[in-house]
């Protein structure tokens, strides 16, 4: 008389069904979820538990719990573990709290040299004080354990994460003078310049552009053979350059001064060229930061022999982010500055001074978006 089976038919859905099919195929799921999930699917087409074992290389006991929790709750349910299995943690929630919280404390203000935590000085200090804090399981704490505390709270107190602290008790509203400026130059995109001509700059200072000099000549790239320009590390320095640069917003024209320094009397020299570049009617709006420079008694004596003729406008402290003549300077450190090497300051100087020239036979207008959209013009 062939064997008849007591136990019930596992009733499966069609969603269920297919969610099954597409776990028992899955490569990322966990082994034990689709070997489950295969052993509820070959139930449900007939198979016996000897043969799903068999198929399936693990033996009749546990493919008989997988289908008693299938039929006692559902397909879904027989997939998951139950709670309470597994050996209870030897770490209390206490003990886990506490050790994160001294992650979040520095190391010197526990009297060590060290400014930041290492998982191995963090769980020397965990095993040296924890019995005393009330912590007896931590007396052996491994520095995995350390890590894996850390990791499950994501706090990761070997790093630093700079960040801007805002300094300028008005940041916004000058930020929004600011951004009113682009928002009308923005417009005379759209509908063409006013009557009454305003030329707007953006100007800053880019000071510290090194000279160095090779002390051995470059090698070309050779097919075949070594791809890159080949170059010895050593170098020679012939100091440093400042640039005085101011881009039109209305024309992506640049205005520029390389020299020494870049003191008041380099600014009002370049106040002095924008001058005569700009017809005497034109009103010029420069956007600019705070340095000394623009505002020292030499600058505003200078201002005051030409009323009427220059606006500036300046952003916050610790704002210079909001100046769209920093987007050329990146343009240009990625380009001409990357790697220059010249044998003295005079030929930094001509290179810079080209290079402005050849970025003003093709001017690129640069024009600012975050947040433009949110403004209106009076």
């Amino acid at each position: 008389m062939p064997f008849i089976s007591r136990r019930p038919k596992l009733k499966l859905n069609e969603e269920d069904r297919s969610w099954l099919q597409q776990l028992a195929q899955s490569r990322s799921e966990a082994a034990g979820r689709v070997q489950r999930a295969e052993m509820l699917l070959r139930y449900h087409t007939g198979e016996t538990v000897s043969r799903i074992a068999a198929a399936l290389r693990t033996n009749r006991p546990r493919v008989e719990r997988c289908l008693a929790k299938a039929l006692e709750l559902g397909a879904r349910g027989a997939l998951q573990d139950l709670p309470g299995r597994g050996r209870p943690p030897a770490l209390s929630a206490e003990a886990r709290a506490w050790v994160v919280a001294l992650a979040c404390q520095k190391p010197k203000e526990l009297g060590y040299a060290q400014e930041l935590w290492t998982t191995r000085l963090l769980a020397q200090h965990v095993r040296k004080h924890g019995v005393a804090a009330g912590h007896a399981s931590l007396q052996r704490l491994a520095r995995g354990t350390v890590s894996k505390l850390l990791r499950a709270q994501a706090v990761q107190p070997h790093r630093i994460e700079y960040y801007l602290e805002r300094r300028d008790p008005e940041f916004d509203a000058k930020m929004k003078q600011v951004l009113h400026v682009y928002r009308q130059v923005e417009l005379w995109h759209q509908v063409g310049a006013p009557s009454e001509w305003t030329a707007v700059l953006s100007y800053d200072e880019k000071p510290g552009i090194q000279a160095l000099e090779n002390t051995a000549p470059d090698l070309p790239p050779v097919p075949g053979q070594h791809p890159t320009l080949g170059r010895d590390h050593e170098y020679t320095r012939h100091g440093t350059l400042s640039l005085l640069a101011g881009i039109d917003l209305w024309n992506g024209e640049v205005l520029g001064l390389v020299r020494d320094r870049h003191r008041s009397r380099e600014f009002i020299e370049f106040l002095h060229m924008v001058d005569a570049h700009y017809p005497p009617e034109a009103r010029v709006r420069m956007v600019l930061d705070n340095h000394s420079a623009h505002i020292s008694r030499e600058t505003r004596a200078y201002l005051s022999t030409v009323p009427n003729r220059f606006e500036f406008i300046f952003t916050p402290t610790h704002g210079s982010w909001l100046n769209l003549i920093e987007s050329f300077f990146g343009k240009m450190a990625k380009t001409l500055l990357r790697g220059i090497r010249v044998k003295s300051r005079a030929e930094l100087k001509t290179r810079i001074e080209l290079y402005l020239r050849e970025v003003n036979d093709e001017p690129v207008i640069f024009r600012w978006k975050y947040k433009l959209e949110t403004l209106s013009v009076v």
